[in-house]
């Protein structure tokens, strides 16, 4: 990691890369959507080379963004590493300390409370707590697990779907009617429906000739 900083402090030098010199947080948020996106893509590429190529330009945002606060006097790297060592240690008590749980469904229920602890018992607003940033589906996946929907019967949250389908006008809230309903009827089946449509048009993707879309 320390060659990668060194390289990042390089090219950010005055007599470095003039476009990375005038990069900030704000100007590399779309690339850290972007790569996180094409590591997920990576992690069922038939290549196993394409994983570790795609996690270190995700790498490379987080110096990149250490880097800028290192200049700004805000933070560095090794702030952002011990914040995640910390919060490890700290949200795993049944590893580090003396708790002990009988399953993951148990690690999942004591993270949340010692996340709620860590913030003095302080809420965030739901729009807040779930990242802007996230596909569509799955914000809404997420959404509805905030607002306590159950996740039901794949059966029950089929024909609430096929209703939906039925019953949504031709317009932008009867579409996301619909969408909405497909989440529903995804979390009850179990499947991530984000990770789901992107393997299907990774899938289509693929399958298109190198030329497609270009100009004849």
């Amino acid at each position: 990691m320390q060659d990668l900083l060194s390289i990042m402090r390089r090219l950010r030098a005055p007599d470095g890369c003039p476009w990375d010199r005038e990069q900030t947080h704000e100007s590399l948020r779309p690339y850290l959507l972007e790569e996180a996106a094409e590591a997920a893509d990576a992690v069922s590429s038939p290549d196993p080379a394409d994983l570790p190529d795609e996690l270190g330009d995700v790498l490379l945002q987080v110096a990149f963004h250490s880097v800028i606060a290192e200049e700004a006097g805000t933070f560095g790297y090794a702030d952002v590493e011990r914040a995640i060592v910390e919060k490890l240690v700290r949200r795993h008590p049944h590893v580090f300390g003396e708790a002990s749980v009988s399953g993951s469904a148990e690690v999942v229920t004591n993270w949340q409370a010692i996340k709620a602890a860590e913030r003095g018992g302080r809420g965030r607003r739901p729009e807040d707590r779930v990242p802007a940033g996230l596909g569509a589906l799955a914000r809404e996946a997420k959404a509805q697990k905030l607002a306590g929907r159950e996740k039901g019967t794949p059966e029950a949250t089929r024909r609430a779907l096929l209703a939906a389908t039925q019953a949504a006008p031709d317009s932008d809230a009867g579409v996301a009617d619909v969408l909405a309903a497909v989440v529903a009827w995804a979390r009850a089946a179990g499947v991530d429906a984000e990770l789901a449509l992107r393997e299907r048009t990774l899938g289509t993707l693929r399958a298109l000739p190198d030329d497609a879309g270009r100009p004849s």
